[in-house]
């Protein structure tokens, strides 16, 4: 059952639009306290947020977005995933910055941008996570050998959840 709330406060908006401060204060009370929707009413501000579901992305008619998820007719092309563990001393995890959906590769034709035992530079990509039907490329911070790649092609991701697993400075 989804968990709702209803948050009225004059602080914040002060009459003058919305405050994206205040809307990413309230985004971290939602995660918070996992609440799949949030009605906010103050300074003459009424704003709705709700959890996007984690149907499949379908793109309006006309626009060609530069990742597609595959189609059933097509299956995605099988890779090694790795089960979520505890993670080694020395392997560094990457987390999604955003919730979004999970993209290996540029599009469903080109290869992924890594592969498990790949070496990956500070500031390579390592995949793509659509949000709001915009592709954010989400980048290695460390250089080092990717060990553990953590979601499947298309899937939904969560904000913080584990992507990659990187043994750092392995050669």
């Amino acid at each position: 059952m989804a968990k709702k709330s209803r948050f009225e406060s004059g602080a914040g908006a002060h009459g003058q639009g919305v405050d994206l401060a205040e809307v990413k204060r309230l985004l971290a009370f939602m995660e918070e306290n996992g609440l799949e929707e949030f009605e906010y009413e103050g300074g003459g501000v009424h704003i709705r947020l709700k959890k996007a579901s984690v149907k499949p992305f379908a793109a309006p008619a006309g626009a060609a977005p530069v990742v597609q998820a595959p189609t059933a007719a097509a299956p995605a092309p099988a890779r090694e995933v790795a089960k979520p563990s505890a993670p080694a001393a020395d392997v560094h995890m990457i987390k999604s910055p955003i919730v979004g959906t999970y993209y290996a590769a540029a599009s469903p034709e080109a290869e992924p941008f890594v592969t498990v035992g790949a070496r990956v530079e500070s500031g390579q990509v390592l995949c793509i996570i659509e949000a709001m039907k915009l592709m954010n490329e989400i980048e290695s911070d460390v250089a080092g050998e990717v060990v553990q790649i953590l979601v499947e092609n298309g899937h939904p991701v969560e904000y913080g959840e584990p992507l990659f697993g990187i043994r750092v400075g392995k050669k």
